[in-house]
C-alpha cells in the first residue's frame, strides 16, 4: 500500500485539521482495528442513527458511554471473579475493552439503553438553522418594483 505524506496539508490550510486527522486515521494502516466487542450501526429515521453493541455478560454498571472530542467512546470493565468457579468452557467474553466512533458534525447522543445484554445508544443529526436550505421567492417584473414614478416631460 503506498504511504502518502499529508505535511503540505497541514501547513497550506488553516482549519481543516479535523480533515486531516480523519485521513491520518484511515491511512495508518498499522494500527490494527478491533473486532471485540461486534456492533451494529443503523439509521432508524432521516436524521436518526443507532449503535447496537453485544456486551453480553455486563450489566449496566459495567459499561460507560462518553461523548468527547467528537467521538463516542463506549468502555467496559468487568469484576473480576473471586475463584469460586470453574469453568469446563468459557465463550463468553467478558474482557475489558474500549470502542470509539467518530461523529460526524451537527450529530449528537440522545440516549444509552442496556436491554438483553445489548447496549442501543441513540444519536440525531440536529442541523442548525443557518446550514438547512432556504428558498428564496423569485419576484417577476410587476410586482418586484415598487415605488417607481412616472417619468413625465418637462418642456
Amino acid at each position: 500500500m503506498r504511504n502518502f505524506d499529508l505535511a503540505p496539508l497541514y501547513r497550506a490550510t488553516v482549519g481543516f485539521d479535523q480533515i486531516a486527522d480523519l485521513l491520518d486515521r484511515v491511512m495508518a494502516s498499522d494500527v490494527p482495528q478491533p473486532t471485540y466487542p461486534p456492533y451494529n450501526i443503523e439509521k432508524t429515521a432521516d436524521d436518526a442513527y443507532r449503535i447496537s453493541i453485544a456486551v453480553a455478560g455486563f450489566a449496566a454498571g459495567d459499561l460507560t458511554v462518553e461523548v468527547k472530542e467528537g467521538a463516542v467512546v463506549v468502555s467496559a470493565t468487568k469484576a473480576e471473579d473471586d475463584g469460586n468457579r470453574t469453568y469446563l468452557h468459557r465463550g463468553i467474553a467478558t474482557r475489558a475493552f474500549e470502542r470509539r466512533f467518530q461523529l460526524a458534525d451537527h450529530v449528537k447522543v440522545t440516549g444509552a439503553s442496556h436491554v438483553d445484554g445489548m447496549l442501543h445508544i441513540d444519536l440525531q443529526r440536529e442541523v442548525p438553522e443557518a446550514l438547512k436550505p432556504r428558498r428564496i421567492a423569485i419576484a417577476n417584473g410587476e410586482t418586484g418594483v415598487k415605488d417607481v414614478i412616472e417619468a413625465q416631460k418637462v418642456n
